[in-house]
């Protein structure tokens, strides 16, 4: 998979590569399809990783993860605010999951 320059590529990217389902990070838990499934931060695999700075402002910072839950055989996208805008009790989990990439 190439660099992509936005979040929105990156999304594109990982969804043409599989990465189907929508994820969000709420109450410590990954969460998609409507909030019907979810599993446990540390459960998931992540497999891509990608961080984007804002050019002229460091408060646009986003990251865009490529997750897999091997559990329910699901990959999919998570995309959040990353550094100083940042919420506090997601950014914890984020930076959990950045410790956890290891590129191929």
């Amino acid at each position: 998979m190439d660099e992509p320059d936005t979040v929105t590529e990156a999304i594109r990217a990982l969804k043409a590569d599989g990465y189907l389902a929508d994820f969000e990070m709420i109450d410590g838990a990954i969460r998609w399809a409507s909030r019907a499934k979810q599993c446990a931060v540390d459960a998931v695999v992540v497999e891509h990783l990608f961080r984007f700075e804002g050019q002229s402002d460091p408060g646009d910072e986003m990251i865009v993860f490529g997750l897999y839950d091997p559990a329910t055989d699901t990959r999919g996208a998570l995309a959040s605010a990353f550094g100083s805008s940042a919420d506090p009790e997601v950014l914890d989990h984020l930076v959990g999951l950045t410790t956890r990439y290891r590129p191929a």
